[in-house]
């Protein structure tokens, strides 16, 4: 009998791309709508996959939301086949197989969407050899290179990903049932609660209680206006009096005590790994967006695995070679790159050796791309290039002056060459030109300013700046982290960028915090993280960490006072949906839902008081604190696939409509 080869990619578009590096003569087969490819000359097939083609759950049984919560948690959770047409093809394909090759990505979730996979092989083939490939690009050069050096399978990386996955069923399960039955917020509309999600959620919500409970303090600041500048005396001035005394010392001219000038050479970006390229990303598009697309076009060859921690080239990669390629498409930004002597890469303080940093990996035209893949694909290759530019140079500019005894200071800076800059345009260069004193120079003061100002509360956590504490606090993973913030998003609880909790996400966090706050702290999430790193090094059991979190969420349960905890949450719920005072009664008008799943505001009152207002069907509903001067009611906002539009008053808007109609 002949024995074949059967390859296992991620994905289809990689399984696809593979086999026709792989093998000239590719034939694609179909299984109903799952397309695979097979070389006759090979005796070789390739499949992609769907990412995991199994999934984790509870048994049927303890889906009624009844199930004790202490009986649910000691459950293991079983295997349940998402891809039953896959999974026929791989078992067709393995019965007569003589090699499998484990082609998935490399790292912690691609090792165990390899390993399931490799477990429905070994069902119907259990003495079938097994390798595995890794790369970091689907391109011709790397993808026959790894082919030539298969390894093993690391069912340790793979076990790592298997333990986060049960962990955060058990917990989320757990908890979400947990704070939805409470708050009465079950079926589609059910408040979930997670390991990594709840603390991050925290963040948000205590950054807003910051900004709330913020009480601005007065200060004082003194300046003076000169031909072509303006200087600043260094102290700050708590009284007024004694800003007030400073200022009126100041004389007519002021006299140069100092001048400098000095050449700076501002430092290249570091390269991309996910967090520093999410980050950028997140200025021109959502983290869970942006990573979408990243994947999108590492697997159609365009960019190097968009998974990595690593901010350092290795040497095996040739810069000069991609920079030459990339001339066809940035001519100019190449240019400076090849006109340097040397090309030097800047390198960051994280270097690992899975994957490189992120770089682009083949040429492509604006034409070839959407619009947004065009967006990622640029943004990838302007910062690889400026990572491999010459330094910025500055000229700083600073001078000291005395009026009365009175100093100020008085700096600028210029740009003399703009290296890097002028190819990562995502960076803007301020300039603020100071002109060119001597010491000694007596000036007229054109102006003096004293200036009343406040203290202000800290900014909201943007997307960019939650991936930087959420990474800081061990929170996720580079491969997660965007994925947790568009969940708070869908779940509706923030909204906006920078983010904004709702009055759920509040009262959520709030009670928690009361009941349950270990929940809400990071430090066990972050504690969680370090044990699957020892299971991913072989040092720790999966079966051991995973009991050990279980131990941790009883320890949880039993501290919980439950009236508490679903009297103060329907009161938060409650107030989410608060919209402002019935016109008609006086009741409470809230946001609700019909049995048919329309959304409506309606009155507290009803059936006494019938007073409706309607609802968009789509899109996920804010109601803001803003109200409507006319109407006392608050202002609401919704989020669709294409943004954030403000809806505005419901009343306006249904008298509108109705005299447009009538």
């Amino acid at each position: 009998m002949v024995m074949s080869w059967l390859i296992i990619a991620e994905k289809d578009n990689t399984a696809k791309r593979i086999a026709s590096i792989l093998f000239r003569d590719v034939k694609t087969l179909k299984n109903g709508r799952v397309s695979y490819y097979y070389s006759p000359s090979n005796d070789a097939y390739v499949v992609g996959l769907k990412g995991h083609i199994v999934e984790l759950d509870y048994p049927k049984e303890l889906n009624n939301w009844k199930t004790p919560l202490e009986k649910l948690l000691q459950v293991e959770p079983v295997k349940k086949i998402k891809e039953k047409t896959i999974t026929s093809i791989l078992k067709e394909i393995a019965k007569n197989a003589e090699r499998v090759t484990v082609a998935t990505d490399y790292d912690r979730e691609g090792e165990l969407i390899g390993v399931e996979a490799l477990e429905i092989v070994r069902s119907v083939n259990p003495e079938v050899k097994v390798d595995r490939v890794r790369y970091s690009s689907v391109t011709e050069k790397e993808i026959k290179a790894a082919f030539s050096n298969p390894v093993k399978v690391d069912f340790n990386l793979a076990n790592a990903a298997l333990a986060r996955q049960k962990i955060d069923l058990i917990w989320g399960a757990t908890l979400t049932r947990l704070i939805s039955i409470h708050s009465g917020r079950v079926g589609k509309d059910f408040l979930s609660v997670g390991r990594v999600q709840t603390p991050t959620l925290r963040l948000i919500v205590d950054r807003e209680i910051e900004i709330q409970n913020f009480r601005p303090e007065k200060y004082y600041e003194i300046f003076a206006d000169f031909e072509g500048f303006a200087a600043k005396h260094p102290k700050k001035y708590t009284r007024k009096e004694e800003a007030e005394n400073v200022f009126s010392k100041i004389g007519e001219t002021a006299e140069v005590k100092e001048f400098t000038r000095k050449s700076f050479e501002e430092n290249r970006p570091i390269p991309f790994n996910t967090t520093e390229f999410l980050r950028e990303a997140s200025k021109l598009m959502s983290p869970h967006r942006a990573m979408s697309i990243a994947e999108t076009l590492y697997m159609n060859g365009y960019i190097s695995y968009p998974r990595t921690d690593n901010t350092v080239y290795p040497a095996t990669i040739n810069l000069a070679e991609i920079v030459s390629a990339l001339s066809a498409v940035f001519p100019k930004e190449a240019k400076i790159v090849l006109s340097q002597d040397k090309i030097v890469p800047s390198s960051g303080k994280r270097e690992t050796k899975d994957h490189p940093p992120i770089y682009p990996t083949g040429i492509a035209r604006r034409d070839e791309l959407s619009k947004e893949e065009w967006t990622i694909y640029e943004l990838v290759v302007r910062r690889f290039l400026a990572t491999l530019a010459p330094k910025a140079v500055w000229e700083v500019r600073s001078a000291v002056l005395e009026s009365n005894g009175v100093k100020f200071n008085a700096s600028g800076r210029k740009l003399v060459d703009a290296g890097w800059r002028a190819i990562y345009i995502y960076s803007k260069a301020e300039e603020n030109e100071l002109p060119v004193l001597k010491k000694g120079d007596v000036l007229k003061i054109l102006r003096k300013r004293l200036e009343e100002k406040e203290t202000k509360p800290p900014g909201r956590y943007s997307a960019s700046s939650l991936i930087k504490i959420m990474e800081k606090l061990n929170l996720g993973t580079k491969s997660t982290r965007h994925e947790i913030i568009q969940k708070l998003v869908s779940r509706r609880y923030i909204h906006g960028n920078p983010f904004r909790p709702t009055e759920t996400a509040f009262s959520v966090i709030n009670v928690l915090k009361e009941n349950a706050e270990t929940i809400t702290l990071p430090d066990m999430t972050a504690k969680l993280e370090d044990e699957m790193d020892l299971i991913a090094e072989g040092k720790k059991r999966e079966s051991e960490v995973v009991n050990e979190s279980r131990k941790m969420l009883l320890q949880i349960l039993k501290a919980i006072d439950y009236r508490k905890l679903s009297k103060d949450l329907r009161e938060g719920v409650k107030k989410d949906n608060f919209v402002g005072k019935c016109p008609e009664c006086g009741g409470e008008l809230v946001v609700r839902k019909s049995r048919a799943g329309k959304r409506f505001v309606g009155c507290s009152k009803y059936p006494d008081c019938t007073f409706i207002l309607p609802l968009p069907k789509k899109g996920s509903l804010y109601v803001t604190s803003k109200f409507c001067k006319e109407h006392g009611i608050k202002e609401l906002k919704v989020r669709s696939e294409k943004g954030y539009w403000n809806l505005g008053c419901p009343y306006c808007n249904y008298l509108k409509w109705k005299e447009e109609n009538s």
